[in-house]
């Protein structure tokens, strides 16, 4: 494999194209076209390692796509949008493509959707779990439980706690380490603190949410692939949703004395 910076970053770059939609011959065209900033089909075959007769094929295809422009010439040239517009134009593209995803999938949801989710559920790796957990908070009326890892406290969560305690819901946060502490109370000042069950720094928990009584999640950090420094460790949590359902009537009777206690001694003071 090369070394050579300028090879990984086309290899990277064919390899993200070919994410977005484009063929492969497609996707080494448009790099070559970048590289060179404007050539004829024996040049981008040179340089892409495309075959001359699929370059024209190739090139067709980017120009439909808006990231090629033709010049009517004799041998045609050929010349690539700028990086700056052609991000663009995969975020524009991206983003009608989701719109449209979640408009059908909208249309599939059953009306009578029950909100009790029977049984435990599995979630894996931490950007899914990251989202669940916004999902879960965003959902709430009434009030939340929370613990986390510090570094599994990422700004959307903070930010999405702020955007559910300015609406009115009661925050209520376990002790944790004095810098996911004074994260959260800097960025949800109207959060409660409450004693925690556990040394939350001595065991490899992840993190733990409650709403509403109604919804909760537990994770535990696990052994990863090294993808999150700098520790590599990845994260599986479980959750589940319901008045009856197991996990949320264990934790709810677990949390249930303290909050209590901390209600009452608030309402005292």
């Amino acid at each position: 494999m090369s070394g050579d910076p300028s090879d990984q970053a086309r290899s990277t770059a064919v390899k993200q194209l070919k994410a977005l939609g484009l063929s492969t011959y497609a996707a080494r065209t448009f790099v070559a076209l970048v590289s060179l900033g404007e050539g004829t089909a024996r040049d981008l075959s040179e340089v892409a390692d495309v075959p001359r007769t699929r370059v024209y094929d190739a090139a067709g295809e980017l120009h439909n796509r808006g990231l090629v422009d033709v010049k009517q010439s004799s041998p045609q040239r050929y010349w690539a949008i700028s990086t700056e517009t052609a991000g663009r134009h995969f975020e524009q593209e991206y983003d009608h493509r989701v719109t449209v995803l979640t408009d059908a999938l909208d249309q599939l949801v059953p009306a009578n959707r029950s909100t009790e989710q029977q049984g435990v559920w599995t979630v894996t790796g931490r950007d899914t779990v990251t989202e669940r957990v916004v999902d879960f908070i965003s959902s709430a009326d009434d009030e939340i439980v929370y613990m986390t890892a510090e570094e599994l406290l990422t700004d959307e969560i903070a930010e999405c706690l702020s955007t559910v305690s300015d609406r009115g819901v009661s925050i209520r946060l376990a002790e944790m380490s004095q810098s996911v502490e004074a994260r959260l109370e800097q960025d949800v000042p109207d959060a409660k603190l409450f004693e925690s069950l556990w040394n939350w720094s001595e065991t490899p928990a992840g993190r733990l949410l409650m709403v509403d009584q109604n919804k909760t999640l537990v994770s535990v950090l696990v052994d990863g692939n090294g993808e999150h420094p700098p520790e590599p460790r990845d994260e599986t949590a479980i959750w589940g949703v319901g008045q009856t359902n197991s996990l949320v009537v264990v934790l709810k009777t677990l949390f249930t004395w303290q909050l209590d206690n901390n209600r009452d001694s608030q309402d005292v003071r």
